[in-house]
């Protein structure tokens, strides 16, 4: 099982901050760093200092990190067109030597959008549709040639499809819970889908209908890696595991039942049952980031049974 870690710095985080998570993911053997695009904390947190951008933040991790992989859960189809898009995440990639993966979602959260005047459309899956078929066919095309699209919400002519990445093909990762419109986009473009915040059942449920869609897009249902996303709060004892959860606003019983938490040996058991569903990646939604300690005891104590 792959573990790697997730931020939500809408919440409240500098740079700095998410640069010492980042570096301190490097030194503890997890494999990448993901953060969300946001730009508006969620909940009581007063997000202070304020938003910092994804891929602005990735940019600045690319060139500070050497091996972890870094990339969004997801980037929001609302923020930025998809050519700018292309040209953003093509570049960071770049700039990291090839270790960037571009999670694209349709976007969802009405109120930042009205905070910061994005327009937040109607339709929003059709346009993550013609999104990704744009980033995607975009990065494929080429050098030498040109990219057209002519879709109901985009239209490209004679685009000259650069920058190139570094890596022959970036990542894209697609998740969620939709039963139909999510499994076919994913089926069609996705190398990892990834089911949010998901029970064991709804995982397998999800998993069932991704693996149907890529095979009716032609590919191998085996193509694809399976993932989960889950909050993590794990402690060397009872005190210490309520002591993590209270300084995330959460009860103990609540995140044992919606995610990994407890003791070492309990989170190792409940990753194996995710494991079961065919998940082969976890990204540990990380929700205190001043814990570093947190970090160093999963490494140690859960991350080592895992390999």
């Amino acid at each position: 099982m792959d573990l790697r870690i997730f931020t939500e710095p809408q919440q409240g985080a500098t740079y700095d901050t998410l640069l010492t998570v980042a570096k301190a993911t490097e030194d503890l053997e997890f494999s990448a760093f993901f953060r969300s695009d946001h730009y508006l904390s969620m909940g009581s947190a007063d997000g202070l200092p304020g938003p910092t951008d994804a891929w602005i933040t990735l940019a600045g991790l690319a060139r500070e990190t050497k091996r972890i992989r870094l990339g969004t859960l997801m980037t929001a189809g609302t923020f930025r067109l998809p050519g700018v898009l292309a040209i953003q995440v093509a570049q960071v990639d770049q700039m990291s030597g090839g270790r960037v993966e571009l999670g694209l979602g349709a976007g969802w959260f009405e109120e930042e959008h009205k905070a910061y005047g994005i327009p937040f459309p109607k339709e929003k899956f059709g346009r993550l549709e013609e999104q990704l078929a744009i980033v995607t066919g975009l990065w494929a095309t080429d050098i030498g040639k040109t990219f057209d699209f002519h879709g109901t919400y985009y239209d490209l002519t004679g685009s000259p499809a650069l920058p190139k990445p570094a890596q022959a093909k970036i990542p894209v990762l697609i998740g969620g819970h939709g039963a139909s419109r999510t499994p076919r986009l994913a089926g069609r473009f996705a190398d990892e889908f990834n089911m949010p915040f998901g029970s064991i059942d709804d995982t397998v449920r999800q998993f069932g209908r991704v693996r149907t869609a890529a095979e009716a897009a032609g590919r191998a249902a085996d193509a694809l890696t399976y993932s989960n996303t889950l909050v993590v709060c794990v402690g060397k004892d009872d005190a210490e595991v309520a002591r993590r959860a209270a300084a995330i606003g959460r009860e103990v019983d609540e995140l044992k039942a919606n995610g990994l938490a407890g003791s070492p040996a309990e989170v190792v058991d409940k990753i194996g049952r995710y494991a079961e569903t065919g998940s082969r990646r976890i990204y540990l939604q990380l929700l205190d980031l001043s814990d570093l300690d947190h970090l160093e005891l999963i490494s140690s104590q859960v991350q080592s049974q895992l390999s």
